[in-house]
Formats: structure tokens, C-alpha cells, sequence
């Protein structure tokens, strides 16, 4: 055990290696959900369901390993939620990307995002974008994560003479929903232990029980022959296009400032502010061999604060939970068994957990109410996180412009509203 003491300099940190598994292991089973419902998430990409899993498992083992060796910082990197859901209903069933085209973007996402990580740009982009659509955006992913949420468990559909319709509770689906629900929020309210964890043990048995059939058929099997056609099946194929790039930037947008904000309340919490920079380079890192192992990229995900919380001050926290994701790799084949409504309540309570950013927003001055309150409505709506990130974006400067208040808007964000109505205007004539 020396070498660990050392390695993590855990006397400086008074902590011991029990201290550090210990929370390492609270952090796997706060954050082991993940690996179910990015999974399902990506499927519905075109992923394989099998595949989907070995690269969220394989991704969130390296991420948690680079962290724990570069930064030797307590925080968890998998694939974050809500990007995956732009990931999937963003890039390839609204945007016409493939699943592999959509990997090459959060390639290229990951490269730009190390650039801006190991260079001074952090702090020019932080500065450059105004806090309120910072805000604005993570609200807006919330929203989406809701709406996608009560759409999978069944309590909303499209309507006949509306466009959102309440869902049908006489079917079996939306009642197991409901229930899943209750139960789920009564756990995360009650701060029990690995609650996702455990709500969906109980939506799954819950599905047994009402004769409900999983989302995929179940199997057997290791699953990495299906995970040959998952692992660097990037494709370049649009790289020339304009749609292409403004992919690339909208997912490096939410990457950097989700992160920035993830990264300095982890550090801060664990009482060493100073690790911030090494931590958001291995982030960063993390986030570029995303695309490689075939999933969305990976943040650094909010549930990293159950580990600190439970002791961890090392990267030795965040190595313990890595392996522990290496092992859940025997778990593949009973996954499949999972049910959409096992899933939909987390992502109902992810995203109002989210939504909750709203108390931070100053929406008294109406040229920068204006332009959040779109981003925050034209995600959900448009069923696009980067048009929404868009429309924003170009209304902003817009507002300012009209009211003599050009000062107040940035360089960098008039050039990227530029960019923005660039290709809207291209899709017009396209």
C-alpha cells in the first residue's frame, strides 16, 4: 500500500487508502446508472445496444484513470448526461448525421476542447459569453432531458390536435412510470445511497411483474464482436460542410462551459482549488478519446460530489471507481432486461435538477432575458440543442445592437452569431 501513499501523496491530503477506496467505491454506485441509460440513449443513434455499453464502461474506466494520474483529483468522468441526449437527438435524428459521423464531431470536439484546455483561451471564451446564456443552456438541456424523460416513460405523446398530448395512464407502461417515479424521487430525496441504483432494480422487477417487455430483447454473451463495429468507426465524410462545424462548435460549447463550472465546485469542495487546471486538461482528454471508444463524451459528472462528500481528496477516489467500472463489464448481458420506464424517471429528475440553474439567471435587463428564454424554449421545442444554442446566440447581439448597447457584446460572440446565421442562412437555399 506505500506506493498509493505516495503516488497520491495522501499524508498532504490526510486522508488513507481506505478513506479513498471507501468513497471511490460510494462514487460507482452513485454514478453506475450511467452505463444503462447512456447506453439506451446511444442505441436509439444507431449504436449497438452491446457495443453502447463496453464504450460508456470503457470510456468512464480511462477517464476516471487519467484523472486520477494527471490531476490526482476525487472527480468522475463519464459520459455526461444531457450531451448524450444531444448526441442522439440532436446530431443524428434531427441534424442527418450518422452514428459515426456523430463520433467524428465529438472527435473533433474533444481536440478543440484540448486546445482551449492547455492554452490561455479557458478564461478568454469564459469571459467572451455572457453568464446568463452559460445559464441559459444548461436550463435548456434540462428542459430536453425532462420532455425526453416523460416522452420514454409514456406520460406525454403527440396529440391529435396538439402537439403534446398527456399520455394514455390506463396502459401498464405509464402506471410502471408513475410508480418507478414515486419511488425514485422519494430515494434521491432521502439521499439514499446509489438511488438510481436502485430505482431501476425496482422498475425492471417492477416490468416483470406487469408483464412488461424490456426495451431490447435479452441476450447473452460478452458482446465484443459488437463492439468491433462501435470502437473507431469514426467517419470524416462530412468534415468540408458547414453543418459539420457548427455541430463541432455547439458540442464544444456545452463540453467547456458544463465543465468549467463541474470542475472548479469539485475542486473547491475537495479544499484544493489549485488542481482545477489538471483536472479540466484531463477532462478534456477524456472527453477527445470519447469519440474513439464510441460513446458521447464524457463530463465531469455532478455525482463526483457523493465521493468527496464521503471522504475522497485523491486521485485514488477516482481510480477505485474506474476499476470498479472495468468490472461491471460481467454485468453486459443483463442489461438488456431494462425497461424504458426504469430510465425515464432519472432523466425526468436529471433534468429538473438542471432546470433548477434558473434561480441564477438576472432576467431583469429584457435584451439578455430575451435571448436566454429562447435558448431555454427553442431546445425542447426544436428538438435541437444547438439551434436552440443558436437562436440565442444570434439574438443577443442583435438586442444590443437595437438598443445602442453594441459595447456590451464581446468580439468573439458577434463572430460566432456571425457563424450561426451563416448557416441558417445556408439552409435555407439548401
Amino acid at each position: 500500500m506505500k506506493p498509493f501513499k505516495d503516488l497520491f501523496q495522501l499524508k498532504d491530503h490526510q486522508t488513507s487508502v481506505k478513506q479513498e477506496m471507501m468513497a471511490g467505491t460510494i462514487g460507482y454506485f452513485t454514478i453506475v446508472y450511467i452505463i444503462a441509460v447512456n447506453a439506451l440513449i446511444l442505441s436509439e443513434a444507431g449504436i449497438p445496444f452491446e457495443g453502447a455499453v463496453i464504450a460508456t464502461i470503457l470510456t468512464s474506466f480511462l477517464g476516471c484513470v487519467v484523472m486520477a494520474f494527471w490531476a490526482n483529483a476525487p472527480i468522475l468522468l463519464v459520459p455526461g448526461m444531457g450531451i448524450n441526449a444531444m448526441f442522439t437527438y440532436t446530431l443524428v435524428n434531427s441534424g442527418g448525421l450518422s452514428w459515426q459521423e456523430a463520433l467524428a464531431v465529438v472527435f473533433v470536439s474533444g481536440v478543440v476542447f484540448m486546445v482551449i484546455a492547455f492554452t490561455k483561451l479557458t478564461p478568454v471564451i469564459s469571459k467572451a459569453i455572457p453568464q446568463i446564456l452559460k445559464e441559459a443552456i444548461t436550463v435548456g438541456l434540462g428542459m430536453f432531458l425532462m420532455f425526453i424523460g416523460l416522452e420514454k416513460g409514456g406520460l406525454i405523446q403527440r396529440g391529435e390536435n396538439a402537439i403534446i398530448t398527456i399520455g394514455d395512464f390506463s396502459e401498464l407502461k405509464v402506471l410502471a412510470t408513475i410508480i418507478t417515479f414515486l419511488v425514485t424521487i422519494f430515494l434521491f430525496i432521502r439521499n439514499v445511497k446509489g438511488h438510481f441504483l436502485w430505482s431501476i432494480g425496482f422498475g425492471t422487477l417492477l416490468g416483470f411483474l406487469f408483464g412488461i417487455e424490456p426495451t431490447l430483447n435479452s441476450g447473452s454473451g460478452f458482446g465484443w464482436q459488437e463492439y468491433g463495429s462501435v470502437f473507431g468507426q469514426l467517419s470524416f465524410a462530412p468534415i468540408m460542410k458547414i453543418p459539420f462545424w457548427v455541430a463541432v462548435f455547439s458540442v464544444t460549447m456545452v463540453l467547456v462551459f458544463e465543465n468549467i463550472g463541474l470542475v472548479q465546485g469539485h475542486v473547491n469542495m475537495a479544499g484544493h482549488p489549485h488542481k482545477y487546471k489538471k483536472a479540466f486538461q484531463a477532462n478534456a482528454f477524456s472527453a477527445l478519446t470519447s469519440g474513439l471508444f464510441g460513446t458521447s463524451p464524457t463530463v465531469s459528472t455532478v455525482e463526483s460530489a457523493a465521493a468527496i462528500s464521503a471522504g475522497g481528496r485523491t486521485g485514488l477516489t477516482s481510480l477505485t471507481t474506474g476499476v470498479l467500472f472495468l468490472g461491471s463489464l460481467l454485468f453486459i448481458p443483463y442489461l438488456k432486461w431494462i425497461p424504458d420506464h426504469s430510465i425515464a424517471p432519472i432523466l425526468i429528475i436529471i433534468g429538473g435538477l438542471m432546470i433548477q440553474n434558473i434561480r441564477h439567471m438576472d432576467l431583469s435587463d429584457i435584451t439578455e432575458a430575451f435571448p436566454a428564454i429562447f435558448i431555454i424554449a427553442m431546445i425542447p421545442f426544436t428538438y435541437s440543442i444547438a439551434d436552440g444554442i443558436a437562436i440565442g446566440f444570434i439574438m443577443y447581439p442583435v438586442l444590443k445592437l437595437a438598443t445602442g448597447k453594441a459595447k456590451e457584446v464581446s468580439v468573439p460572440l458577434y463572430i460566432i452569431a456571425c457563424l450561426f446565421l451563416m448557416n441558417f442562412i445556408v439552409h435555407s437555399f439548401h
